[in-house]
């Protein structure tokens, strides 16, 4: 019956986190009529970002939790900014497959970064 109740909390965590990322997915596609392929890796930057501030900040406490949480979502906005303006600001009114090869290529740029 535990394995059960960890397999079902396992279950439900990576559904929340496929959740997370479809519906960022949604809002950017039905704001900006794109598909930012790099919405992903944004998302992975920020847990990464989490993993490597943990051992800054003392987590045993609910406050360093916070903090790491809340750093990592400011570095995930500043990166998202970034790329707003260096990569598809630029590109408005371009045609479709124009915006679409610039996601792809921010995507694999994130990806292979680091």
């Amino acid at each position: 019956m535990i394995e059960f109740a960890q397999q079902l909390i396992n279950g439900l965590a990576l559904g929340a986190i496929y959740a997370l990322i479809a519906l960022g997915y949604t809002m950017v596609y039905g704001l900006l009529r794109f598909i930012n392929f790099a919405h992903s890796d944004v998302f992975m930057v920020g847990a990464f970002a989490g993993f490597y501030l943990a051992p800054l900040v003392p987590t045993q406490t609910f406050w360093g939790g916070l903090i790491i949480l809340l750093a990592a979502m400011l570095i995930c906005a500043a990166l998202g900014v970034t790329i707003e303006r260096l990569a598809y600001s630029p590109l408005r009114g371009r045609s479709t497959l124009t915006v679409l090869i610039t996601a792809i290529g921010v995507s694999l740029l994130l990806q292979n970064s680091g």
